[in-house]
């Protein structure tokens, strides 16, 4: 997919400290009412968030997208679940590495494809020991000495 095509709404920060990706699928999102225009206006949250399979359906929890200021009508709870469309394959196959020891998916980042639209890339990571967390910060650090010595 073009990068051109793509605009960011919101990332969660903390997934790749936590965990190592192995694989991001992407998913549509079942939306209700004013949700759209919250999201359009980047009023969203992925923090504590985390998607889960039930009944060959995947979910995402904790998703809080905070209602729409000028919707008077019908506002939805804002931290409720909501369902992700993939294709009846995609969810086997996160069924099968998910059952798999140490395996969990979350949710990466929420964009508009084409402007129109909203997706989630929920990845399937598996979670960091705290030594893995020390040698990434380690490594960063290392990068970040070698490009100012080569700026200079």
């Amino acid at each position: 997919m073009a990068e051109d095509n793509k605009r960011v709404v919101v990332r969660n920060r903390g997934v790749f400290h936590e965990y190592s990706i192995t694989e991001i699928y992407n998913a549509g999102i079942v939306l209700k009412g004013s949700e759209v225009k919250s999201l359009r206006q980047s009023r969203a949250s992925l923090k504590d968030s985390y998607c889960k399979i039930e009944g060959g359906e995947i979910f995402i929890y904790n998703l809080y997208i905070s209602p729409y200021e000028q919707s008077k009508a019908f506002t939805p709870n804002p931290k409720r679940k909501r369902k992700l469309l993939l294709h009846k394959q995609e969810i086997n196959r996160l069924i099968g590495k998910t059952t798999q020891r140490g395996l969990a998916l979350v949710p990466v980042e929420i964009y508009f494809e084409k402007s129109q639209y909203a997706k989630v890339a929920v990845g399937v990571a598996k979670k960091k020991k705290s030594y893995d967390k020390r040698e990434a910060i380690k490594l960063r650090d290392i990068e970040r000495e070698i490009r100012g010595v080569r700026g200079v």
